[in-house]
């Protein structure tokens, strides 16, 4: 199917979509003085070094964070997902990215929590590494994240943000999704669910949109964004889709505004394009 190991990469268009995605909700939900649960399902190591290692074998965030870098006049939510991975690379040079619980840890308040899972040995260590020193806030497990929810959930706060990036390295993930986000709004029907799927030349991404709406969940956007044309043979990745579930209202818009922008700027070809649907009754 697909290996989608989050250190190969690294800030990538599809990592730009999700990241900015997250920062908005995270800037939405943090902005009500009220604690806060952020729940990353598949969180891998953290933080990436780009000019070494994986990252830097393909490059893929030549084609993502780094057209965004030293761009102008970009929309306000492209703009602070810039300034947040700038803040990791005070000279100036991109060299660092940021995973999605960096940006989490630094979005989050004292008085929020961060809770991490990562199976993979190797990313789990240096996740482990990278929030060594703040336990206190952090918890960093080395668990299936999909049976973490249930555990997790609700939130003691009865406040809180779920990511579910998986790599989707069998078929199962995309009906794991399914299943995990149905039982999940059983027990914690107002929190915020945000999953991350890969565009490939498969039919699982599409129905796992179609599964997604049928949840039924009363507010739902679904946005997806295409570098460029599907491939005709193989398994090229050529996009990706974000579906976040109890949204708040400010996002269709800050999206309207910030799609457009992204598929032209990140375009590899023909076939580039965005596509936005939303219901928030």
């Amino acid at each position: 199917m697909l290996s989608y190991r989050h250190a190969f990469h690294a800030g990538n268009h599809a990592d730009v979509l999700k990241h900015i995605v997250l920062v908005q909700l995270l800037d939405h939900l943090t902005a009500k003085d009220k604690p806060l649960w952020v729940i990353d399902t598949h969180a891998g190591a953290g933080r990436y070094r780009l000019d070494e290692g994986f990252a830097a074998t393909q490059r893929e965030y030549v084609d993502g964070i780094g057209r965004l870098w030293t761009a102008e006049a970009l929309p306000e939510a492209a703009a602070a997902y810039v300034a947040l991975v700038r803040a990791l690379n005070p000279d100036g040079r991109l060299r660092t990215y940021p995973g999605s619980p960096l940006i989490a840890r630094q979005r989050l308040r004292t008085r929020d929590r961060l809770w991490l899972c990562e199976l993979h040995p190797a990313d789990h260590a240096l996740l482990e590494r990278a929030f060594d020193g703040d336990r206190r806030q952090v918890e960093v497990r080395s668990a299936d994240g999909f049976a973490m929810l249930k555990a997790l959930l609700p939130p003691a706060p009865r406040r809180g943000l779920v990511l579910l990036d998986p790599p989707y390295e069998v078929r199962d993930d995309y009906r794991q999704v399914g299943r995990v986000l149905s039982d999940a709004l059983r027990r914690f029907a107002t929190g915020t669910y945000m999953v991350w799927y890969p565009l490939i030349p498969r039919p699982e991404p599409q129905q796992l949109a179609r599964s997604l709406k049928a949840l039924s969940a009363p507010r739902w956007l679904h946005a997806t964004l295409k570098v460029k044309a599907p491939p005709a043979h193989g398994m090229g990745l050529y996009g990706s889709g974000v579906f976040v579930i109890n949204p708040p209202y400010t996002l269709p818009a800050a999206l309207q505004q910030l799609l457009p922008v992204l598929a032209e700027r990140l375009a590899q070809g023909a076939g580039a394009g965005f596509e936005l649907e939303f219901e928030l009754p």
